[in-house]
Protein backbone atom coordinates (compact mmCIF):
# COMPACT_ATOMS: atom_id res chain seq x y z
CA UNK A 1 0.00 0.00 0.00
CA UNK A 2 1.37 3.26 -0.75
CA UNK A 3 1.63 6.52 1.75
CA UNK A 4 0.00 9.73 1.01
CA UNK A 5 1.49 13.06 3.11
CA UNK A 6 -0.55 14.48 5.66
CA UNK A 7 -1.18 17.90 4.07
CA UNK A 8 -2.86 16.39 0.89
CA UNK A 9 -5.09 14.87 3.44
CA UNK A 10 -6.05 18.21 5.57
CA UNK A 11 -7.26 21.61 5.08
CA UNK A 12 -5.56 23.01 7.94
CA UNK A 13 -2.33 21.72 10.18
CA UNK A 14 -1.50 24.11 13.36
CA UNK A 15 -0.40 24.58 16.53
CA UNK A 16 -0.80 26.82 19.65
CA UNK A 17 -0.53 27.45 23.14
CA UNK A 18 -2.81 25.62 25.57
CA UNK A 19 -1.67 27.11 28.45
CA UNK A 20 1.63 28.32 29.59
CA UNK A 21 3.50 24.90 29.90
CA UNK A 22 0.98 23.00 26.60
CA UNK A 23 1.18 22.86 23.21
CA UNK A 24 -1.65 21.44 21.08
CA UNK A 25 -1.83 20.78 17.86
CA UNK A 26 -4.87 20.47 15.23
CA UNK A 27 -5.24 18.70 11.78
CA UNK A 28 -8.52 19.34 10.34
CA UNK A 29 -9.26 16.63 7.29
CA UNK A 30 -10.75 17.68 4.41
CA UNK A 31 -13.78 15.29 4.52
CA UNK A 32 -15.33 13.30 7.09
CA UNK A 33 -14.59 10.03 5.43
CA UNK A 34 -10.93 11.10 5.09
CA UNK A 35 -11.35 12.16 8.96
CA UNK A 36 -12.81 8.55 9.70
CA UNK A 37 -10.73 6.40 7.84
CA UNK A 38 -7.66 7.89 9.65
CA UNK A 39 -9.28 7.54 12.74
CA UNK A 40 -10.74 4.09 12.55
CA UNK A 41 -7.13 3.18 11.60
CA UNK A 42 -5.61 4.82 14.77
CA UNK A 43 -2.66 6.59 12.66
CA UNK A 44 -2.28 9.27 14.51
CA UNK A 45 -1.51 7.81 18.09
CA UNK A 46 0.54 9.08 21.31
CA UNK A 47 3.74 7.05 20.04
CA UNK A 48 3.69 9.36 16.70
CA UNK A 49 3.28 12.56 18.59
CA UNK A 50 6.12 11.35 21.05
CA UNK A 51 8.31 10.51 18.12
CA UNK A 52 8.01 13.19 15.74
CA UNK A 53 8.46 15.88 18.36
CA UNK A 54 11.42 13.31 20.07
CA UNK A 55 9.96 13.47 23.36
CA UNK A 56 8.82 10.97 25.81
CA UNK A 57 5.04 9.39 25.11
CA UNK A 58 4.45 10.63 28.91
CA UNK A 59 4.80 13.69 27.73
CA UNK A 60 2.21 13.62 25.72
CA UNK A 61 -1.15 14.39 27.32
CA UNK A 62 -3.56 13.63 24.55
CA UNK A 63 -4.41 12.79 20.98
CA UNK A 64 -8.08 13.27 20.54
CA UNK A 65 -10.79 13.16 17.64
CA UNK A 66 -13.40 15.76 17.00
CA UNK A 67 -15.85 14.45 14.96
CA UNK A 68 -17.81 18.26 14.43
CA UNK A 69 -14.96 19.37 13.41
CA UNK A 70 -12.92 16.37 11.18
CA UNK A 71 -9.82 17.08 13.71
CA UNK A 72 -7.47 15.23 15.40
CA UNK A 73 -6.67 17.63 18.51
CA UNK A 74 -2.75 16.40 20.47
CA UNK A 75 -1.40 17.94 23.48
CA UNK A 76 1.68 17.49 24.53
CA UNK A 77 3.65 19.54 27.47
CA UNK A 78 5.87 22.35 26.45
CA UNK A 79 9.10 22.14 26.45
CA UNK A 80 9.73 25.26 28.02
CA UNK A 81 6.99 27.43 29.38
CA UNK A 82 5.74 30.62 27.43
CA UNK A 83 7.53 33.28 28.01
CA UNK A 84 10.29 31.65 29.88
CA UNK A 85 14.35 31.96 29.18
CA UNK A 86 15.03 30.32 26.25
CA UNK A 87 11.79 29.84 25.08
CA UNK A 88 11.46 30.84 20.53
CA UNK A 89 7.88 31.09 20.41
CA UNK A 90 5.33 32.93 22.64
CA UNK A 91 2.18 31.68 21.05
CA UNK A 92 3.59 28.18 20.34
CA UNK A 93 2.15 29.32 16.77
CA UNK A 94 5.30 27.60 14.94
CA UNK A 95 5.50 24.57 16.63
CA UNK A 96 3.75 22.12 13.73
CA UNK A 97 6.35 21.02 11.34
CA UNK A 98 6.85 17.78 12.57
CA UNK A 99 3.32 17.21 11.78
CA UNK A 100 4.21 18.38 7.95
CA UNK A 101 6.17 14.68 8.08
CA UNK A 102 3.15 11.90 8.43
CA UNK A 103 2.70 9.72 5.89
CA UNK A 104 -0.58 8.15 6.08
CA UNK A 105 -0.82 4.45 4.28
CA UNK A 106 -2.82 5.20 1.39
CA UNK A 107 -4.85 2.74 -1.57
CA UNK A 108 -6.59 4.91 -4.34
CA UNK A 109 -9.27 6.57 -1.97
CA UNK A 110 -10.61 9.53 -2.88
CA UNK A 111 -9.42 13.12 -1.36
CA UNK A 112 -11.50 15.76 -2.72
Amino acid sequence: MSKINITELTTVIRSKNAGPYELTFDLIFKSEDIFEYVVKNNYITEELIAELYNIDKSKVISVVPYSPSKAIKATIVRPIAAGDIGETDVYGAQQHGPLLNIEIPWKGRDIS
